[in-house]
């Protein structure tokens, strides 16, 4: 194999499908990054037992030149010395050489490098997946449906079931759903699919969604989504992301959502945000990250939180909106945050069912978002 690639594109590829190197493998080649040079350009591959990445730098791509093939063939090189050396080469263009006996040459500028690699027939193939369940998300909502819920997935392995995100795809709408067993959150949006598509019970690691979310671009280009039964693929621009699906059955979530209320509270979102965190500044500094939130004759809500040993805090928060029967409730102070931080609505309404209930939270100005917590028993 020889060829001359433009460092900044290789630099790019190699830092996204790095983030599918296992660090803690065993086999040898899968500390590897695959390089494989023919007609189309040069394919970078990397792959742990969860995660493949494969991304592809075009010959010339809008009439910006990427890589030029003098020779085609295939290396695997060790991911953590390949992706320094290229990160610190001199010149933007990087000619690499691979001969017979796997050696490796490297040359930018005045620098060079000689590695060892290894030989590419040994990396595991990348899985075949039938397209028959296809749908497209443009990039940027599919990275916000993402950062919406990723964060409530259990990081227990009690459940494994619990440390993926749920997606499921029926009339035309794609939901995400995550939960740790003391909240739920959960997304919908309208996206474009055959009418008849619908699944459900895909269940994608979470560390998945987390990689994922890194190498999507902020923009509306489509993305498309491949659904397998034990495999999922996105495929955006130039880039391959393969992820394995975690076995098992989702638990039916819909039920526990409450369908009535009897106090309703209507807020700003930054400045309910803005309290929860003064109030927490505390509490997280005891053993239980407890908040508690008391409605007031006056129309006002009072949010205290106190730790024995070091001292108490109470705010008046006055709500844009309150009907219904009076409350007292509390609640862990991470997950209150954790569901305001990803509303980007500029005002929800909170919806209870009373003290011991989980209570919701939704954006006042559309449906697509719900957000589900459980109370804490303090007395």
């Amino acid at each position: 194999m020889h060829i001359t690639v433009q460092r900044d594109k290789l630099s790019n590829a190699v830092s996204h499908v790095s983030k599918a190197v296992s660090s803690r493998t065993t086999i040898p080649i899968l500390t590897g990054i695959k390089m494989k040079a023919d007609e189309e350009g040069l394919t970078l591959t990397a792959s742990d037992s969860d995660v493949s990445i494969e991304v592809l730098i075009p010959k010339e791509e809008a009439g910006e030149w990427g890589v030029t093939v003098h020779q085609p063939g295939s290396i695997v090189l060790t991911s953590r010395i390949f992706s320094e050396i290229v990160r610190k080469l001199p010149n933007s263009e990087i000619h690499i050489q691979v001969d017979d006996r796997l050696v490796t040459q490297i040359r930018s500028g005045q620098a060079e490098f000689t590695i060892n690699g290894m030989d590419a027939a040994e990396f595991p193939q990348l899985p075949q997946l039938e397209e028959d369940k296809i749908f497209s998300v443009p990039s940027d909502l599919l990275k916000s449906m993402i950062r919406q819920t990723v964060f409530a997935v259990s990081t227990s392995e009690m459940r494994p079931i619990l440390t993926g995100l749920m997606w499921s795809l029926d009339g035309g709408q794609l939901k995400f759903v995550s939960t740790d067993s003391h909240r739920l959150a959960s997304r919908t949006a309208a996206v474009e699919c055959a009418d008849e598509l619908s699944f459900t019970n895909v269940v994608v690691p979470g560390k998945s969604c987390n990689e994922l979310v890194k190498i999507l671009d902020e923009d509306q280009n489509p993305v498309d989504i491949v659904v397998s039964d034990n495999q999922i693929l996105v495929k955006s621009k130039h880039i391959l992301f393969y992820s394995r699906l975690l076995e098992g059955t989702y638990p039916d979530t819909a039920r526990i959502i409450p369908q009535s209320s009897k106090t309703e509270i209507t807020v700003s979102t930054k400045e309910f945000l803005q309290s929860i965190e003064r109030a927490s500044l505390l509490s997280r500094e005891g053993k239980s990250n407890v908040v508690r939130l008391v409605t007031l004759p006056d129309g006002s809500v009072e949010i205290t939180s106190n730790a024995p040993e070091i001292g108490k805090v109470t705010e008046i928060v006055m709500p844009k909106a309150m009907q219904g029967e009076e409350l007292k409730i509390s609640f862990n102070a991470k997950y209150m945050i954790d569901a305001l931080r990803s509303i980007d609505s500029s005002e929800i309404k909170a919806c209870f069912t009373g003290p011991m209930s989980p209570f919701v939270l939704r954006p006042t100005d559309h449906e697509w978002t719900l957000h589900l917590i459980l109370p804490v028993r303090t007395y």
